[in-house]
């Protein structure tokens, strides 16, 4: 009797919790939500009392919810109690591990998205990726603690990871440093020159805005006079910082005309908001520009989505990822939570950026996003999408936007592809290794030359011929097969990545930004484009 009655009792408090001030008046058929969830509760009895072999009621109902969820929309999703637990804990302090926030859906591990800054985000990890082997072993059937007991660990040690993805039809196989997940939303911030200022943001949590305007009086206060915001790789977050990110950079327009940031419709009204950009900040004329790619995603897009509508600035890189749906994030009497759309956003324009999703499988909306083949230049116009059937909205200087697909930037810029060889030896972190090695050895005269002086490094070091030797070699060492095609087509690429890996293991990130983004095509063309975005927001 008494499991029976905590089976009982937990599903009728979930699916209260699941319903919850809704107005459902029927369901299928006209039946009522009770008669629905009476049918299930009669369903799971039957199976639990006569099924050919001993089963998990616990197991079968999150499995009933993971499909009642497949039903709605590809950002609903069930978080299991321990994993429930870990997204607490994120919000608490730091953490180490790879960086990734998952689900577990018919006995696999999903990536529900990668945390921007961390070893998996950096490797290439996606979300709905799924883990299938950890450490050469089937990850099939884990629980969530097993997960996390296999994928965290302290910061410096290795974890491989092999991966199913849509549409590749081998496993794909990284090799994972973990490390210290940060949990702040800045990534990195720096004074590129005399006058532009460099922000990246990767994610948008509780102290965002706060620590955006501690970055940004910190470059002001060194000159900025112009502005690099770099969204690439942030998957969203809160939607109220991301208002109060871009009411940084909008005025509040005029009493007849206020200047809107992004508004929400739910088919519950209670869920419907509005937010107004106020003026009084320092930031609304300084000339800006955004960079986006096919990650960036739901806050990043609203932030992006306001200043393209607006005519503010300039939005460069690839098209973001078309998430324009809110989730509100409920707590379950057994400690899992459910995360449900409760509401669509639309940018001041009236456009809602969300992708259809309608009819197709998960892994097919997902990989959409990645797989978009874009005409790369000067899309000002927006007449790389004017072959589109999405729908056609203004800017507030006339310019031509489209909706339902993301955010497609105003200069179109992708960083050339990598050859398969570099991409195995950075799914592999063969980097990150070759350098922790040789620090110990040859490498000692490097920190010894370098290691206090950031300046010197970044002016003066460069990686040797010996020191590409001994790299290739530390490569054959581990099974990889040089192509030496490939190889001198990335050589450039490789040998910035190992001078920044060096740096990042003296300086962190002050030392691996400066130098990455030397070989940042949309970074470099976002910097010959201010008198182009200052032309935009009519500031000149």
């Amino acid at each position: 009797m008494k499991k029976k009655f905590s089976v009982w009792t937990v599903l009728a408090l979930m699916v209260v919790s699941l319903f919850a001030g809704m107005e459902i008046n029927q369901l299928v058929s006209g039946d009522t939500l009770y008669e629905q969830a009476n049918k299930f509760r009669e369903i799971l009895g039957l199976t639990e009392k006569y099924y050919v072999q001993e089963v998990d009621t616990k197991k079968l109902t999150e499995a009933a919810v993971e499909g009642l969820l497949d039903k709605l929309d590809p950002h609903s999703v069930y978080i299991a109690p321990r994993a429930y637990d870990q997204v607490r804990e994120e919000f608490r302090g730091k953490f180490e591990g790879i960086g990734i926030r998952f689900t577990i859906r018919n006995d696999s591990i999903f990536v529900v998205e990668t945390i921007g800054g961390g070893p998996s985000a950096r490797l290439g990890i996606q979300t709905n990726d799924r883990i299938v082997r950890i450490n050469d072993s089937s990850s099939i059937g884990f629980t969530n603690d097993m997960v996390i007991q296999r994928l965290r660990g302290p910061k410096g040690t290795k974890v491989k990871v092999s991966i199913a993805r849509p549409g590749v039809k081998e496993l794909i196989d990284f090799e994972i440093i973990r490390d210290e997940i940060s949990l702040r939303s800045i990534e990195f911030s720096m004074m590129v020159n005399d006058q532009v200022g460099y922000v990246s943001v990767n994610r948008f949590s509780e102290q965002t805005n706060v620590e955006l305007e501690q970055a940004l009086r910190s470059l002001r206060s060194q000159g900025m006079k112009r502005l690099i915001l770099d969204l690439r790789d942030n998957p969203g977050g809160l939607l109220e910082q991301a208002f109060k990110m871009a009411d940084l950079f909008l005025d509040g327009g005029t009493a007849d005309k206020p200047h809107k940031i992004v508004y929400t419709k739910a088919r519950r009204s209670e869920f419907d908001e509005v937010y107004f950009a106020k003026t009084g900040q320092v930031y609304e004329n300084l000339p800006l520009i955004v960079l986006l790619n096919n990650t960036a995603a739901s806050a990043s897009e609203i932030v992006a989505g306001a200043v393209q509508d607006w005519d503010r600035g300039l939005v460069v890189g690839e098209t973001s990822f078309g998430k324009g749906l809110v989730q509100r994030q409920f707590p379950l009497s057994d400690g899992s939570a459910l995360r449900l759309t409760i509401a669509r956003y639309y940018t001041p324009s009236g456009r809602s950026i969300q992708r259809e999703y309608e009819g197709k499988e998960r892994q097919t909306y997902q990989r959409e996003a990645y797989e978009r083949q874009e005409r790369e230049g000067e899309n000002i116009e927006h007449k790389a999408e004017g072959d589109s059937s999405r729908p056609v909205f203004r800017t507030n200087g006339g310019r031509v936007v489209y909706g339902g697909g993301g955010i497609t930037p105003d200069y179109l810029v992708k960083n050339p592809p990598l050859s398969p060889l570099t991409l195995n030896m950075l799914r592999r972190g063969l980097f990150d290794q070759f350098v922790a090695t040789y620090l110990d050895g040859k490498g000692l005269k490097i920190r010894a030359t370098y290691g206090k002086d950031l300046r010197l490094f970044k002016e003066s070091f460069s990686v040797s011929d010996e020191t590409l030797t001994d790299f290739r070699s530390f490569v054959v060492q581990r099974d990889v097969k040089i192509n030496e095609k490939e190889y001198g087509e990335d050589l450039s690429f490789i040998k910035t990545r190992l001078k920044a890996t060096f740096a990042k293991s003296f300086w962190g990130n002050d030392g691996w930004y400066p130098i990455m983004l030397q070989v940042d095509v949309p970074f470099q063309k976002a910097l010959s484009l201010f008198p182009e975005a200052e032309k935009i927001a009519r500031l000149n």
